[in-house]
């Protein structure tokens, strides 16, 4: 084993045994500080703080932790069983699962790959360093939402996750970067650096616009449902693109100031694409059946959002009741299982199941039950309440504005999906106490999870590129700031539109 595998393996030891020691010492003290609240919301917040540490220091993985958050609440008499793991069956946790089936097949075959590669050899962008850099991101912002809305129309729509997204725009990348460096182009290592970090940025951007994005979008949504409103694909996707699109442009603008002074032949970096796209196969049988299938899905998840448009009340409650989105997300998976490649085995098969990213899943699903057992108990009204009472009432702004930063900066050394899981139950809370109708915020403070580029750790696409080795943490560290800041005005301006 190397020195430095040695070194990051015994960090993750001593993080475990402090984490072990930690948790219930700090649970134990929350128990007995004198808090005018019942018994069940005391035990349950030192559930919450004991899952915490365990989530800040992955004493376990994050969805196992999630589930000894539920099971300890079964175990301590707050909620009976049955009702504790209700949420394992939420529709949502379907549409999850669908979702990573299907973009499992896309990274499977190539798909991805193929459409990345396809628009990167355009000519219109590789006449400048900026408009090489606008077109990785522009694959990576699209890729990380509905390809429907990318150059090529007559595509409805294409997804995979920020994290797929990002793994495969990294070679292409570093193959550019180094075609650079080869011809002792000038800036190419500080242009690479700028490439790396968008393509980064604008994949978790990307992650936020539609309801299958990023996980925490689900999060949100599963929240809501539980205040009254319930939130479809299109709804999702009208209500916050606006908002990745205005975030994608300041990053445009962000990195085109600071490249505008580089300068090089297009004709050397059309050499590398066009290398790469010359051994692209003819599209496969796999990569049909994956058009076919998620064409099936975007259609179904996009239907009852157009009737409900078009005021067809009739057929949108008739979807909504029969085609959920979890339930077309696994429809669409099954297909896969179900339609042959050319060796007449099936698109997606038993091991393809292995592939998907279950920690996130169980995350969720265990999530989700703790949140509703906070809310239950009176936990999060009484910590709402705690908060609302520090807020003046002409400061609501001020109010949505730091519980936006506040979310943006503990994404940077946390779990996205677990920071918000935590925290959306309580920051819900506060916002009923000073009369703050919950549907926006909460969105915008979702959006926010996302929205953390400061770091490696904030998100895997910042991970993913940082071990490139090209990029010094100070470095990410001064171009993220300026952006967690801006992400934070943009949200809260979003907020102060629609109240």
């Amino acid at each position: 084993m190397k020195k430095d595998e040695m070194l990051v393996e015994d960090l993750e030891n001593k993080k475990k045994k402090i984490g072990l020691f930690l948790a219930p010492t700090l649970a134990v003290l929350t128990y007995i500080l004198p808090l005018s609240i019942k018994s069940d919301a005391k035990i349950i917040l030192s559930i919450m703080v004991f899952c915490i540490v365990f989530w800040l220091l992955e004493v376990l993985p994050l969805g196992i932790t999630a589930f000894l958050g539920v099971s300890l609440a079964v175990v301590f008499g707050i909620v009976s069983a049955k009702k504790a793991f209700l949420s394992m069956g939420h529709p949502v946790i379907l549409l999850f699962i669908g979702s990573f089936l299907i973009a499992q097949a896309m990274t499977k075959y190539g798909l991805d790959e193929r459409i990345a590669l396809n628009l990167l050899s355009k000519d219109i962008f590789l006449k400048s360093p900026f408009r090489i850099l606008f077109a990785f991101t522009l694959i990576s912002f699209f890729l990380s939402i509905l390809f429907a809305f990318t150059l090529i129309s007559f595509f409805l729509s294409m997804w995979i996750s920020n994290t797929a997204t990002t793994a495969m725009l990294l070679p292409l990348a570093l193959g550019i970067i180094t075609l650079f460096s080869h011809n002792k182009i000038k800036n190419s290592k500080a242009f690479g650096i700028f490439l790396l970090i968008s393509i980064a940025y604008t994949a978790s951007i990307g992650g936020t616009a539609t309801l299958i994005g990023t996980p925490t979008n689900l999060v949100g949504v599963g929240f809501l449902e539980e205040t009254g409103y319930n939130v479809d694909f299109l709804q999702w996707f009208l209500i916050v693109s606006p908002i990745s699109i205005s975030m994608y442009i300041v990053l445009l603008l962000y990195m085109k100031f600071n490249i505008k002074n580089f300068k090089f032949d297009f004709h050397q970096v059309k050499q590398i694409i066009s290398s790469e796209k010359n051994k692209l196969k003819p599209l496969s049988k796999g990569e049909k059946n994956t058009i076919l299938a998620f064409s099936f899905a975007v259609v179904f998840w996009l239907l009852p959002g157009i009737a409900n448009l078009v005021g067809n009340k009739t057929a949108y409650l008739f979807l909504k009741s029969h085609f959920s989105e979890g339930i077309v997300a696994i429809l669409a998976a099954i297909l896969l299982f179900l339609l042959p490649t050319e060796n007449s085995k099936s698109t997606l098969n038993s091991e393809d199941l292995k592939q998907i990213d279950w920690d996130t899943v169980l995350l969720f699903a265990g999530g989700i039950a703790l949140g509703k057992i906070i809310i239950q108990t009176g936990l999060a009204k009484y910590i709402g309440t705690q908060i609302a009472s520090l807020v003046p009432s002409n400061m609501t702004i001020l109010f949505i504005f730091v519980i936006i930063l506040a979310m943006i900066f503990l994404t940077e050394i946390s779990s996205n999906t677990a920071t918000a899981i935590t925290f959306v139950p309580i920051i819900i809370g506060a916002l009923q106490q000073l009369n703050i109708d919950v549907f926006f915020p909460v969105i915008a403070v979702i959006v926010a999870s996302s929205f953390a580029f400061m770091l490696p750790i904030a998100t895997p696409p910042n991970a993913i590129v940082f071990g490139s080795g090209l990029i010094k943490i100070s470095k990410m560290v001064k171009l993220g700031f300026f952006l967690n800041i801006i992400g934070s005005i943009i949200l809260t301006i979003f907020v102060i539109i629609h109240l």
